[in-house]
């Protein structure tokens, strides 16, 4: 049932307290934000005094509140915690304390989570001139809240915090489910391509049964006509698949056409770049007429009688292609990179064709599954995302 409650201005119950401390260029200063949509603070890195050019900082204290002034509007305003006692802000950033026999500051604090809250305070904030969007402590104050006894507003707490804890314990387990589900492709590919398993099939070579190249070096200056054609990059090659939503241009030598045209079955693999941009391969399949490539992508070209691409490239993402272009390629820092020669000794599983075709069949239809579990997954993120405001917004209803 839905209770009454009388509704107050948050100026009756909460008031302005500042602790401004002058700000000694020789002194270092733990430095706090606070989060947008109502997710509370966060730490920053330390600075010394003068590298600040404001002439005081805002001291945090244990349960006090503060409000983002520019960004207040979009949920930056929170309880502060114990961990972020002592802890500075910039004048930016004031902050109040509540009257502590008329309102709790863990029901303020929950009551501020709101998204109507923030709807509120971008209203306020709005027509201000070169202030625009600034939430002014006037402001703030103004906000209204209902207001029930003490002892019922802790109840309400404790009855917020008892469900947000199981919705928190429900996205754990999203979040591992979601980790098994993202390997379990990789485990199957595993399990086909370990070398010990698939003793009897023969290897060799990927240079013995394919034929490489790289891509067209942009710049290429030459004399004579020119054509425009669409132009992959690394960007659009993905682990198992092409990202074709943003394509390029670049203009060639029409000499040169039929050199760097891709054909349907080419496997397309990256040379390199970050560690995840290592070795990533897709089939394609004509998707766009006319389609050249970049110098960073290698080209395989294999014979379909021999060879079905899609394996390959189920090959070569496996944690065995993975782990041998880890393995052979030349880092610097951060960097990652594949040569030809590297690429040509790869070494490769050779099953009949019809078993190359029931391995892709396989994996497709594991990867169909796999599909399915993370959009019912997506599904119930979005469901437990909608759980919370729902929550909120009955226990503020007094019907919580």
């Amino acid at each position: 049932m839905s209770r009454v409650w009388p509704t107050v201005a948050l100026k009756d119950v909460l008031y302005l307290n500042l602790d401004a401390v002058k700000v000694d260029p020789a002194a270092s200063y733990p430095i706090a934000g606070v989060y947008s949509f109502g997710r509370g603070l966060l730490a920053r890195s330390p600075i010394l005094g003068m590298q600040t050019t404001y002439k005081v900082l805002h001291r945090l204290h244990k349960d006090d509140f503060v409000l983002s002034q520019l960004k207040g509007w979009e949920g930056a305003l929170s309880r502060i915690p114990d961990t972020f006692d002592g802890w500075f802000l910039s004048p930016q950033f004031p902050t109040f304390r509540t009257v502590s026999d008329r309102l709790d500051i863990h029901y303020l604090d929950w009551y501020c989570k709101r998204a109507k809250v923030w709807e509120e305070l971008k209203r306020k904030s709005q027509g201000m001139g070169a202030r625009r969007d600034s939430i002014s402590p006037a402001q703030f104050l103004s906000l209204t809240i209902p207001l029930p006894p003490l002892s019922e507003q802790r109840r309400i707490v404790a009855r917020i915090e008892e469900l947000a804890a199981r919705i928190e314990e429900a996205r754990g387990l999203r979040r591992e489910v979601y980790v098994t589900i993202g390997a379990l492709r990789a485990s199957a590919m595993n399990a086909l391509f370990s070398s010990g398993e698939n003793a009897s099939w023969p290897t060799v070579t990927l240079g013995e049964v394919a034929d490489i190249q790289s891509g067209v070096t942009l710049g290429r200056m030459l004399n004579g006509p020119k054509i425009t054609l669409p132009y992959l990059r690394v960007a659009n090659v993905q682990d198992g698949y092409l990202d074709l939503s943003i394509m390029k241009e670049v203009a060639i030598l029409d000499t040169e056409f039929e050199k760097w045209q891709l054909k349907s079955g080419d496997i397309l693999l990256t040379e390199g770049g970050d560690w995840d941009k290592l070795g990533r391969g897709a089939v394609w399949r004509g998707e766009i007429p006319n389609c050249i490539h970049q110098n960073h992508i290698f080209c395989v070209r294999v014979n379909t009688k021999d060879f079905d691409p899609d394996y390959l490239v189920a090959l070569i993402s496996s944690p065995y292609g993975k782990s041998y272009f880890r393995g052979a390629s030349k880092q610097t820092t951060n960097l990652a990179t594949i040569n030809q020669r590297q690429l040509k000794a790869f070494r490769v599983f050779k099953p009949p064709l019809l078993e190359q075709e029931h391995i892709v069949a396989y994996l497709d239809d594991l990867q169909s599954k796999v599909n399915s579990l993370k959009q019912l997954q997506a599904e119930t993120s979005a469901e437990l995302d909608a759980l919370l405001p729902s929550i909120l917004d009955k226990a503020f209803k007094g019907e919580l």
